[in-house]
């Protein structure tokens, strides 16, 4: 006998053998037990996932010869007959073929005649929705009132091309994709039965494959079988699937924890050696992500039986979950825009390196990059071959020491340039060569003493405290209220509880202990905020340098004569005051 691939051999011969879809078929065996049996049944769902299963398993049930139930025998005639395809009253037929409105008639036409074994005759037409307009039509009243004897069972991977007088004359059924954790358990079922060695890694590496479909997840085994000669490792798999070991995705996540570049570069270079899919590996990156994630919110819900769970759990202790949502959806976004890029690996680095520049806190403080060191030496060994003579710069042209403000014009008017007298443009050049040569005055903070903190200058240690950008934002929004010992107390603006999570006390209560050099805890209740917050402190700075800078602007001499001898209008709304 000839060899019968897996997805045919496994293929279930009743509800009981099913794996998922317990929505549907919980529906179908009330149906059947309790005799409200309805004329048409639509079922839908990706590939493989059961559809045709299930109508040849219903159509069983409906002919079995010991009666109509959730449990056909499955040694009748009709029982056999049905499995092996015979049965002269299922007809199944692929629209996908037989789309025209003459195959419909010609389908119909043997309706009102009565079945020839069975108890009922069945119409099993699969990928309904191939069918043209004119079929549709022909079928619409046979469907909506047929013969006691006829059932329709009709299966589709895209529902939305049905009309909808179709999808209104048939009980629809959903069926859903299958969990990983389901088709590895089926997998191992199967070739335990099959008494095939396997490994569970390679087993789950095959239903990440199969993404939800246990017809695929059976193909695949079997090419797997094939590959690895008679048994399944995760290697073979990974060789065969394209993927990599998950060892090189944990390099590259601690690659970007520690921030380093050329680490990150040279764990890219392990993989192009392995001519990956690099798609696939975004998807190992952002289920390590997901999982490091889940570990540091609900570490008691993480599975301890993943692959390189104490790897999973080290980047938990390490990283911060701002830098995790990060990176999480830095490479999300990666999956998407891959393919635009000019080469596959080119692509790849730039995701990595997008998350590496992105990271929150990496700006502040940082060293300077070789690229910026490299560019002031330059800029510093080339300044003396800048500057001219004090006799070539007085020599310049008059015309060449214009000044032209920058001002909204009307429209009919054309730009003129306003002359500022000599004396003017040498007194702004030494001015501005002054502070050029002089250093950028540091900021200094004094440290406020623990004792010493108020809700006035809670402001002011805001701004002193190391905060990322989450944890800033919500920071901001809370106002010092008072102190018991060790303990601070803060309201946050009820309107902001959105933003609000539980971890933020502990984050706060971390930040403000490096803050002070002593242990601290944080207590942060909702509340309405008296005075104001740092928030809104930042938000009334902003608004004061922003009047102060118009103020200026509109007392300006020159501009004023500029404004009345062209009719022209300062836009406010351009107005950005310098940020010192």
């Amino acid at each position: 006998m000839s060899y019968q691939v897996l997805a045919r051999k496994w293929r279930p011969n009743n509800f009981s053998e099913m794996v998922g879809q317990e929505h549907v078929l919980q529906a179908l065996i009330n149906a059947l037990d309790n005799d409200r049996l309805h004329h048409a049944y639509l079922f839908t769902g990706t590939r493989g996932v059961g559809k045709t299963t299930i109508a040849r398993i219903l159509a069983k049930c409906l002919n079995c010869e010991e009666g109509v139930s959730s449990k056909p025998c499955g040694v009748c005639s009709s029982c056999k007959e049905i499995a092996s395809g015979r049965f002269i009253d299922l007809m199944e037929v692929d629209a996908a073929s037989r789309t025209g409105v003459d195959d419909m008639r010609d389908l119909l036409d043997n309706v009102q005649y009565a079945p020839a074994r069975g108890r009922y005759k069945v119409y099993l037409i699969d990928e309904v929705h191939m069918l043209s307009k004119q079929s549709f039509a022909a079928l619409l009243k046979t469907l909506e009132e047929p013969p006691e004897h006829v059932k329709f069972l009709f299966a589709t991977t895209d529902p939305q091309k049905l009309p909808i007088t179709v999808l209104s004359r048939c009980l629809q059924f959903n069926l859903k994709n299958l969990s990983t954790d389901k088709i590895s358990q089926h997998l191992n079922y199967v070739l335990n039965e099959e008494k095939l060695p396997s490994e569970a890694l390679g087993t789950l590496a095959l239903a990440r494959a199969a993404d939800g479909s246990m017809r695929d997840a059976l193909s695949l085994t079997d090419q797997a079988i094939g590959h690895g000669g008679g048994k399944i490792t995760e290697s073979d798999v990974n060789a065969m699937l394209g993927t990599i070991d998950r060892s090189f995705a944990i390099d590259i996540c601690n690659a970007l924890i520690a921030g380093e570049g050329n680490q990150l570069l040279a764990e890219v270079a392990k993989i192009a050696e392995l001519s990956p899919d690099y798609q696939m590996v975004l998807a190992d990156l952002l289920s390590i992500w997901h999982q490091v994630a889940i570990m540091q919110t609900v570490p008691e819900s993480i599975d301890k039986t993943l692959s390189h769970y104490a790897e999973i759990c080290e980047i938990a202790n390490t990283v911060s979950r701002e830098d995790v949502q990060l990176y999480y959806q830095v490479c999300l976004l990666g999956r998407k825009d891959l393919d635009l890029a000019p080469d596959l690996k080119s692509g790849f680095e730039m995701v990595l390196l997008r998350a590496l520049a992105f990271r929150p806190g990496s700006a502040p403080g940082a060293k300077k990059s070789a690229v910026t060191k490299a560019v002031t030496k330059a800029e510093t060994g080339a300044e003396s071959s800048l500057k001219k003579p004090q006799a070539e710069v007085d020599s310049v042209p008059q015309a060449q020491q214009k000044v032209i403000p920058k001002v909204e014009l009307a429209e009919d008017h054309k730009p003129a340039i306003i002359e500022q007298p000599k004396s003017e443009v040498n007194s702004i050049k030494d001015k501005s060569v002054a502070e050029d040569k002089a250093p950028a005055p540091k900021e200094t903070h004094t440290k406020i003493d623990l004792k010493g903190l108020t809700p006035n200058n809670w402001v002011e240690v805001h701004s002193q405290l190391n905060l990322g950008a989450s944890l800033g934002e919500i920071v901001s929004h809370c106002l010092f209220d008072k102190m018991n010992e060790n303990q601070l107390f803060f309201i946050i603006d009820q309107e902001q509880t959105s933003l609000y999570d539980s971890a933020h006390q502990q984050s706060l209560a971390e930040a403000l202990s490096d803050y002070v050099g002593v242990q601290l805890s944080v207590e942060i209740s909702f509340g309405k905020t008296e005075k104001e917050t740092p928030r809104a402190v930042s938000i009334r700075a902003k608004e004061e340098r922003l009047a102060a800078a118009i103020e200026v602007l509109n007392q300006d001499p020159d501009l004023q004569e500029f404004k009345q001898k062209f009719d022209a209008n300062l836009d406010t709304k351009t107005v950005r005051p310098i940020d010192q």
